[in-house]
C-alpha cells in the first residue's frame, strides 16, 4: 500500500506548517504502509529529519507532477548531492561534512557565480516571496553530474517578523518563498530539489517557544534535514518506475484544496482529510472526501483500507444497506 502525505507550505497549517512539527505523524503513518510519499516541508527539521527508511521524499511540484500522472518516480539506492551555496563558510562545509561522515553522503559544494535571492513576503495571510537568480543557477549547474540539488543561501527576512512569529505564532513566513524557488528550479531541472536556509539564528533571542518551532531556535544552518532527504530522494523517470496508478490513498490537511487533490479526484484516489490540522484556508468540505479528526484516526483508517475493511464494520451501530 503506498500513501502519500501532503502539508503544504505556508499557509498555517496546526501539524507540520512550522519546521518540520509533522516528523511524528508521519512515522505513524508510516508504519501503516508500504511506502510514504511525502515533500520536504513535511520533514525538514533543521537537523532533524526523522523520516523512515520507506519514506520516499519528493519536492512539491514534482509530487503535483506525479499525481497528475505525467511522469514516474525511480527509487534509488542513493543519490550524488550537488550542495549550492552564495558562499562556501564554515556553516555549509561542516555541514556538508557531517552528512558525508555519518550519512555515506556522496556530495560536493558548489559557489553559485550570482547569488540566489530569497525575499520573504506575505500576500492575503499566505507566505510567499520573491525568488532572484534562480535562471542563472540553473545555467550554472546544468552541466554538472549529479542527481539531486540541494539549495543553502539565506532568507532575506526582517528581524522583527521572526519575532513575532517566535513569540505569538501564526503562518511561518518564510517557508513559503523556499517552495517558490524549489519548484522553478526543480521544473527548470527535472531533478529532486530541497532548500534550507542559512544564517537564520536572531541574535540575542533566547526565548522558550512552542515545542513546534523550538528547533528553529536551536540552529543556525537547515542544510542536514534536506540532505538526509536527497539521499535517497527518487529521481524522475518519464518512462518506468511508481506512478499515481499505484498510489492508494493521499493524507492532507483540513481546509486546503490544490493540485494534488484536483489530480486524485481526476485518478479515483482516496483522500484523507485531517479535521485537526486546519490552515489560514477555508475551502469547503468535499463530498468524495473522507474526513477524520486527527492523524491517529487517519493511520486507523489507512490500515482498514490495507485490511480490506470498510470503516462502517467496525462501528456501531451497523445498520442494514438497502438499495432503493
Amino acid at each position: 500500500m503506498n500513501v502519500v502525505m501532503i502539508i503544504p507550505t505556508g499557509i498555517g497549517c496546526e501539524i507540520g506548517g512550522h519546521c518540520g512539527d509533522a516528523n511524528a505523524a508521519a512515522r505513524l503513518l508510516a508504519s501503516c504502509c508500504d511506502a510514504l510519499i511525502l515533500h520536504p516541508n513535511v520533514v525538514n527539521a533543521s537537523d532533524i529529519n526523522e523520516m523512515p527508511e520507506n519514506c520516499l521524499y519528493v519536492e512539491g511540484s514534482i509530487l503535483d507532477r506525479f499525481l497528475q500522472g505525467k511522469l514516474f518516480l525511480e527509487r534509488v539506492l542513493s543519490n550524488k548531492v550537488l550542495i549550492v551555496v552564495n558562499k562556501a563558510d564554515y556553516q555549509s562545509i561542516n555541514a556538508v561534512s557531517a552528512a558525508r561522515a555519518m550519512l555515506g553522503l556522496d556530495a560536493e559544494i558548489v559557489e553559485l557565480k550570482a547569488p540566489l535571492q530569497l525575499i520573504a513576503k506575505m500576500k492575503d495571510g499566505i507566505a510567499t516571496g520573491d525568488v532572484i537568480n534562480w535562471k542563472e543557477l540553473v545555467e550554472q549547474v546544468r552541466e554538472l553530474e549529479f542527481d539531486a540539488l540541494g539549495i543553502a543561501t539565506p532568507i532575506t527576512i526582517d528581524k522583527e517578523t521572526m519575532k513575532k512569529y517566535f513569540t505569538h505564532g501564526g503562518v511561518n513566513p518564510v517557508g513559503g518563498v523556499e517552495a517558490v524557488a524549489s519548484k522553478l528550479i526543480a521544473d527548470a531541472l527535472d531533478k529532486p530539489v530541497a532548500h534550507g536556509p542559512v544564517d537564520y539564528a536572531i541574535e540575542g533571542f533566547k526565548k522558550v517557544v512552542d515545542p513546534r518551532m523550538a528547533v528553529e531556535i536551536i540552529t543556525e544552518n537547515f542544510i542536514h534535514c534536506l540532505l538526509k532527504g536527497l539521499l535517497k530522494a527518487p529521481r524522475i523517470n518519464h518512462k518506468r518506475g511508481m506512478s499515481a496508478h499505484d498510489v492508494h490513498c493521499m493524507v492532507s490537511p483540513y481546509g486546503c484544496f490544490g493540485a494534488p487533490h484536483q489530480a486524485c479526484l481526476d485518478a479515483n484516489i482516496p483522500v484523507i482529510v485531517v479535521r485537526e490540522n486546519t490552515t489560514c484556508l477555508k475551502h469547503p468540505e468535499h463530498k468524495k472526501f473522507i474526513y477524520v479528526e486527527n492523524y491517529i484516526e487517519a493511520a486507523g483508517m489507512l490500515m482498514a483500507m490495507q485490511a480490506g475493511v470498510h470503516p462502517s464494520a467496525v462501528r456501531r451501530p451497523l445498520k442494514p444497506t438497502v438499495v432503493k
